[in-house]
């Protein structure tokens, strides 16, 4: 059962994440989008999206610097274990709190709007489900596996953190995970769970962050010729008119 729920399961989810994203852009492309609702309602989602987006940025730095980053890592640069649960108790939950604050503001807008809630589809109730329940569980967890690490009672850096190395370099060891609190199981179940679910839900938008703009030219603005001016006759410098 190990096996299955945390070698087998994960990866099973992880080629669905990535033949779902090659077959949703092959044959989807008019539907890669956030499908946005913004010309419906706009004073709550000014609210909520920023809410939600810096959150889930401050989400996903969080658990690459605590999945790929290991302790002897730190402890070598001079970090002590009380610093990093210390940060990570307080950047994680800010960031947690962030976003759970964001998706229940544009849950409710998406509830309340009519032409909103008109656009909503199944997945994206689905989808909002499984994403709650992850960043919930991963606040749940960031609190209980600190305060049981300062115990001494299970440190999530030696094992979780261990596991999803091992997963990454295609050598997973499922007894890691087996080993784990229930509530770091259930995190990891339900965020493959979610990965799944990705590539069919609004989500595809994280991979079309529009880069260009950041090095595209400047826009020129060209004035018209005179013939279309009228009886107004450009001259040489500035206009006052």
């Amino acid at each position: 059962m190990d096996e299955l729920l945390f070698v087998v399961f994960p990866y099973m989810c992880v080629t669905v994440f990535v033949v779902g994203h090659f077959w949703r852009y092959k044959y989807d492309k008019f539907g890669w989008t956030t499908r946005s609702s913004q010309l419906y309602e706009s004073r709550l989602l000014r609210i909520g999206s920023p809410l939600f987006h810096f959150g889930m940025l401050g989400v996903v730095g969080g658990h690459i610097i605590g999945i790929l980053i290991p302790l002897s890592w730190t402890e070598a640069v001079g970090i002590t274990e009380t610093m990093y649960h210390v940060a990570a108790i307080g950047g994680g939950l800010l960031a947690g709190l962030m976003t759970v604050v964001g998706m229940v503001i544009l849950i409710y807008r998406r509830r309340t709007v009519g032409p909103v809630f008109s656009a909503t589809t199944v997945m994206d109730k689905v989808m909002y489900a499984f994403l709650f329940v992850v960043i919930s569980l991963g606040m749940w967890n960031t609190i209980a596996g600190s305060i049981l690490t300062i115990g001494g009672e299970y440190n999530y850096r030696e094992g979780v953190s261990v596991w999803y190395r091992s997963f990454l370099a295609f050598q997973p060891d499922a007894g890691l995970m087996a080993q784990a609190p229930l509530g770091f199981q259930l995190h990891a179940l339900i965020a493959f769970g979610l990965f799944a679910l990705w590539p069919f839900t609004r989500l595809v938008h994280v991979f079309s962050a529009p880069l260009g703009y950041l090095t595209r030219p400047y826009i020129v603005y060209r004035s018209r010729d005179s013939a279309s001016i009228g009886s107004h006759s450009p001259r040489r410098g500035w206009d006052s008119k």
